[in-house]
């Protein structure tokens, strides 16, 4: 039978994700509208055996949901592969976007058991601890820029690799007026942010994944992060070296780009 151009657009999308390769655009069609680039990133986790660690909220600052015409941020599944310790190297290319600040969080399996939508009240009792975290964000095309969250959404969420910080337990702290920055001190680059960029705040931001992942039906059967976005937006990578982010009452992560 026949692959259709979603299938096979598909392939080659899982092909450069698994090898780490580069390919030409995607077709337009996939891109421009979030609803068609749903269907091509779910298509494509659907063809990948790789542990899923977690997942990603994006496009959750507000101005850019505006800008972009949208009603509301997306999600994307984040993998093993993609999971590195505090510190290590990042190998970046033409096709990296930049780098984010967000705080991340660890919840419970026992979240899968649950009825309902998950709500501000209820949220704290799935979450067993929360970290900074810096995530490299990029494409697997040879394109720069975004013009829509199709772009991101049906690149697997544009994310290349993640690094938390030190994990603390969770506990109640207000999460959405926390200072932010992100800084290479080799490059001279500094840029400041907050918590309260990200849709509302962080934990808003999780609540917005976790009732996607109900209205979907997924099931991880296992504790899993979820990252909420980046309060200081996508920070173009200005130079090699250390880079590092802090989170007040949070800590910080690390990541070496070359």
């Amino acid at each position: 039978m026949k692959k259709t151009l979603l299938e096979k657009t598909a392939d080659k999308l899982v092909n450069a994700f698994v090898n780490n390769k580069i390919i030409a655009p995607l077709p337009s069609k996939y891109t421009k509208k979030l609803s068609e680039a749903e269907k091509l990133r779910k298509l494509c986790e659907s063809k990948i055996s790789d542990p899923i660690i977690g997942f990603k909220a994006a496009g959750t600052g507000i101005p850019l949901i505006k800008k972009l015409k949208e009603k509301e941020p997306f999600y994307a599944s984040v993998y093993k592969r993609n999971f590195l310790k505090n510190g290590k190297k990042v190998k970046i290319n033409k096709s990296t976007l930049g780098i984010e600040l967000e705080v991340c969080y660890l919840v419970k399996k026992n979240f899968f058991l649950s009825k309902g939508s998950i709500t501000m009240k209820n949220i704290p009792k799935f979450i067993s601890h929360m970290a900074p975290c810096i995530e490299v964000v990029g494409y697997r095309q040879r394109k720069k820029g975004i013009t829509s969250f199709g772009d991101l959404c049906s690149d697997f969420g544009a994310n290349v690799k993640f690094l938390i910080g030190q994990k603390k337990k969770y506990k109640k702290i207000k999460i959405g007026n926390l200072k932010t920055v992100i800084s290479n001190k080799k490059v001279n680059q500094s840029v400041s942010g907050n918590t309260n960029t990200v849709y509302i705040n962080p934990l808003n931001s999780l609540r917005f994944v976790l009732n996607k992942l109900k209205k979907d039906k997924i099931n991880l059967n296992k504790d899993f992060y979820v990252f909420t976005g980046s309060t200081v937006g996508v920070v173009p990578i200005m130079g090699k070296g250390l880079y590092t982010g802090k989170i007040d009452k949070l800590g910080s992560a690390k990541a070496i780009i070359y």
